[in-house]
Parts: C-alpha cells; structure tokens; sequence
C-alpha cells in the first residue's frame, strides 16, 4: 500500500472528525440553541438501526454499517435541513463521497462508495432498516429536545414518524412515543 493512499486515508479520517463538531441546523428551527451533532446523530441511528434490523430479520451489522455513513458526506457540505434544499439542490451524497474517498487503497474506496450507494437506493432490508433509524432517532431526539421546553420539537417528532416505514420501525416508534424519556432510569433505580 502506497505512502499516498494511506495519507488519503488518515485525511478522511480527520475529516471524519469535524461531524463531532457540526450541529444538525433542523433543531434551530425548534429553537434548540445547542444542537445535537452529526455525530451525535449518526452514533445513536447506528444502534438504532442494528435493532430495528435484528426485529426485521435482515442483518444487523449491515444496517448499522451503512447507518455509520449516512450522513458523512455532511463533512463537506454541511447539515442542510429541508428549508435549506428548498433553495440550494442537495449535493448527490454518491459523488461527494467519491471525492472523499479518492485516492484511497481501491479495497477501501470501493467499500464506501457501495456503502453510500446502498443507503441511497433503499432497495435493501439493511438500507430500509438504516433510512427507518434515521428517521426513529430524529424523533427520539426530538421528545427528548421537547421534554427540555422546546416545544416545537412537535413538528419533527411528527414529520419522523409519518416517515417510518418497516413494521418494526413503526412498532418502536409507537413504543416511544408511548413512553417517558426518564422511564429507562427509573426501571435502572428500581423506582415504579
């Protein structure tokens, strides 16, 4: 493997690493003065994706790996919310992480061109599984932003769910909104 591949590699992975940093700009909207970040985001829609995939029957690894990338091309275009694509087109998150990935090993390019690929076709039970984990995070971040007073958070906890999709996705949803985002700590502390 060549000096310069790797180099290609350990830029990304620095890229990778201003997600940490960007603010997912929906939640202004709400209000939300410090929002969560891409990272944030896409760390808890990866865990939500292997459950919604395991209830599905399709393969987990697989779903959380493609919800690891959804949003990584977000590196070089931003968080544009839906108000913003209304007057800039959206960037082809196929292309940009083309960009990214070039000049990498071909091994590990190659991967994660497929991986984007995959997720935007939603053609797959891990893809669907991935898209519904997106959009069941949003809304749990959402309850969670309005249990802070935010209460326009309505609007995405309502625009997420009308956009679940698998059965499972729904499902949860359901569990979700059925329950308080404290009830986790009170069953943890033995509390009624």
């Amino acid at each position: 493997m060549a000096d310069e591949q790797l180099a290609a590699v350990a830029r990304f992975l620095y890229e990778a690493g201003t997600l940490k940093a960007s603010k997912r700009t929906g939640w202004w909207m709400a209000g939300v003065r410090d929002p969560e970040s891409v990272a944030d985001h896409s760390w808890r829609t990866s865990l939500i994706a292997t459950v919604i995939a395991t209830l599905e029957g399709a393969d987990p690894a697989r779903a959380a790996f493609l919800a690891t990338w959804h949003d990584s091309q977000e590196t070089r275009t931003g968080d544009v919310n839906y108000l913003g694509r209304k007057y800039a087109p959206q960037a082809d998150p196929e292309a940009v992480t083309a960009d990214q990935v070039a000049g990498m090993p071909e091994i590990l390019a190659s991967r994660i061109r497929d991986l984007v690929a995959e997720y935007e076709a939603k053609e797959t039970p891990e893809a669907l599984c991935a898209q519904d984990a997106d959009k069941l995070e949003c809304l749990i971040q959402g309850i969670e932003y309005k249990t802070q007073g935010y209460a326009n958070a309505q609007r995405w906890i309502d625009n997420s769910r009308a956009r679940i999709t698998t059965t499972t996705g729904q499902q949860l949803a359901d569990a979700v909104l059925a329950s308080d985002s404290l009830d986790w700590l009170r069953i943890a502390l033995g509390e009624q």
